[in-house]
């Protein structure tokens, strides 16, 4: 109420329900104080500003950020610039508006030196640069940026220090992420949380995990991001079992929490660990986001309901804004051999303002494979670019180097391998040389091989396959010279490979 009548105007009304608020002792919090500053504020009057100043040190909210701000503004409009510059100076963490606020109050006194020099220390956009930088892994322009927060005094500031963990870990620099969290306040959770973060980012779970066991307190983004580097490393009993110490903790997840033990839960295809997090979801009221609709319906696909999955995904379907609930679904249709219920949602898909992404055409393409519609395949394939602007990645080219090889049209899946403009690695070269086998062409299959022999020259399975490729056409003495190198030169044999998804 009293915010709502200090940002209508209604000044007075606001400071005399605040004061019916103290007469019947009910208490207050920073919102409301700093709505009651705010009003006061336009008021003017040097009295007004020590007055709410005092009553915020006397409820022991002047260190919160909307009330420092609020009091910086009362200080200025009441031309006491020197009291202002107090309370801006020990505030813990400024936003844009208290910078913004200062450097009014200095602009209405006239005091150009004092503004410029406040100016040159704002550190909104330094933020967003040292940031920028790190999406780049622009080092170099990074770092200089680095130098001049020290240069500044910004560096000391713990929203400063926790950008310069996260820009230096995005470059895979963690020595030096270490060194500026060593350098740096330990008293504030955010950079701890950047620095378990950034390990966790650059796959260092086990240091990861050393930080975050050192860390004083931790709030969700601590547990969360340490859920997700078990969860990313395929370390799936960790996962729950961190997952489980922090509801013991008091700690609640939230959505990208449930994202990471969704997804944990899906590689181990155990439903009834899925059911019940999807209990947890729904009896804790979180929201489902897209990214938690798509890890609910991944997980029921991968544990093998299917019907489940889609169930779950007409449920939401209403609600999706994004493309990731879309593509779990396709996709996960696809793995399971319902080629044309998968195909069916797409048309779904391409009726919607929701835009395909390379995910996408991943699940239709491997739906095409499943169903061997290779002339479909070919004209989703070709669409991907024409239409939508999306440049195939190695991913789509092996779905359809395996289209090609399942219908027996190698040469063609030679040539698209021969065309693509990133080179072949080994799941490509082995799906055809698979498909060779298949289909008993020896010249193509023994070109296969030997493009994987040169990629990976211990990859037993190749020689496997071309041994049997051999045996398929009564070819005796080559089986036996590849088996004779198989067992002179030890090769390992990997684990199976997929062209699909």
């Amino acid at each position: 109420m009293i915010m709502g009548l200090a940002k209508n105007g209604k000044r007075n009304e606001a400071i005399e329900i605040f004061k019916e608020m103290k007469l019947f002792g009910v208490s207050f919090n920073e919102v409301t104080l700093a709505s009651l500053i705010s009003a006061y504020s336009h008021l003017g009057g040097s009295y007004n500003g020590c007055m709410v100043h005092a009553l915020a040190i006397k409820a022991g909210l002047e260190m919160f950020l909307l009330v420092s701000t609020n009091l910086v503004l009362i200080y200025c409009n009441s031309f006491r610039l020197g009291d202002a510059k107090v309370i801006f100076n020990e505030m813990p963490e400024r936003n844009e508006v208290t910078w913004n606020v200062m450097l009014n109050g200095y602009s209405k006194m006239g005091l150009v030196d004092l503004a410029r020099k406040l100016f040159d220390r704002i550190p909104v956009m330094i933020v967003d640069l040292v940031s920028a930088c790190g999406r780049l892994v622009a080092l170099d322009e990074g770092q200089q940026l680095h130098c001049w927060t020290v240069k500044t005094g910004l560096e000391c500031y713990v929203f400063m220090q926790a950008t310069i963990i996260h820009f230096y870990a995005a470059c895979s620099m963690m020595d030096l992420a270490c060194l500026q969290f060593e350098s740096g306040r330990k008293d504030n959770i955010t950079s701890w949380n950047a620095l378990v973060a950034g390990f966790v980012r650059n796959k260092m779970v086990d240091l990861a995990r050393q930080v975050f066991n050192e860390m004083p307190e931790r709030d969700v983004v601590s547990w969360s991001s340490m859920v997700a580097g078990y969860a990313q490393i395929g370390q799936s009993d960790s996962t729950l079992e961190l997952f489980h110490e922090m509801l013991e903790s008091g700690v609640q997840p939230n959505e990208i929490t449930m994202v990471s033990v969704l997804s944990s839960i899906a590689s181990t295809g155990k439903m009834d660990h899925g059911k019940w997090v999807h209990d947890y979801i729904h009896d804790n009221s979180l929201p489902l986001n897209d990214n938690l609709s798509a890890a609910l319906i991944d997980m029921y696909a991968k544990c093998g309901s299917i019907s489940t999955a889609l169930e779950e995904f007409h449920r939401l379907q209403d609600r999706i804004i994004s493309i990731s609930p879309w593509n779990a679904i396709i996709c996960g249709l696809a793995i399971h051999g319902h080629a044309d219920m998968s195909l069916r949602v797409f048309s779904d898909l391409q009726r919607t303002h929701i835009r395909p992404n390379s995910i996408t055409f991943i699940g239709v393409l491997s739906a095409c494979c499943h169903a061997g519609l290779i002339e479909q395949g070919e004209w989703y394939f070709d669409s991907m670019k024409r239409v939508y602007g999306i440049e195939p990645n190695i991913k789509h080219y092996g779905c359809m180097v395996d289209l090609f090889g399942r219908c027996g049209r190698l040469a063609e899946a030679e040539r698209l391998i021969m065309r693509m403009p990133m080179r072949a690695d080994i799941v490509i070269w082995g799906t055809l040389l698979a498909a060779s086998r298949t289909h008993g062409n020896v010249e193509i299959g023994e070109r296969a091989a030997k493009n994987l022999a040169h990629l990976e020259p211990a990859h037993g399975a190749s020689q496997v396959l071309l041994s049997n490729l051999y045996a398929d056409v009564g070819r005796w003495n080559e089986v036996s010279l590849v088996r004779k190198t198989l067992q002179s030169q030890r090769l390992k044999k990997l684990p199976g490979y997929s062209g699909v998804v």
